[in-house]
């Protein structure tokens, strides 16, 4: 049974910087495509980025791109979400998910395992 557990949430203040990490147990990291999501109070989980399961290609939403970058060290069996130029937009609970298929997913109906999520927010 894989375990994913977040951590790297907290308040920080419009404009500045966060890094989110998820770890991986249960299993070997590298058997999974992992991804980023966010629910804001109120909305839907919202897709932001995945990562491949070599870690050799990226995928982000339109909403993110250019200002949060995911990486995976397999050997650490851990995934980043680097996040910079936070809004208040950017508020929410931000899971961390792993899929075991080769396909690119962007709803969250198709990963098989998810983390407990850990908070974001920012501070307009």
């Amino acid at each position: 049974q894989v375990k994913l557990v977040e951590s790297g949430g907290g308040l920080v203040q419009a404009g500045g910087s966060l890094r989110l990490s998820c770890e991986i147990s249960g299993d070997i990291s590298n058997k999974y495509a992992m991804a980023w999501f966010r629910q804001a109070p109120g909305e839907a989980r919202e897709f932001l980025a995945r990562i491949s399961r070599s870690a050799g290609s990226t995928y982000y939403a339109d909403s993110v791109k250019g200002r949060f970058t995911i990486s995976k060290d397999n050997a650490k069996k851990t995934v980043y979400l680097e996040m910079t130029n936070l809004n208040h937009e950017d508020t929410g609970i931000y899971y961390c998910a792993a899929d075991e298929s080769l396909l690119l997913a962007t709803s969250e109906h198709k990963y098989d395992y998810w983390g407990q999520g850990t908070q974001v927010t920012v501070d307009s």
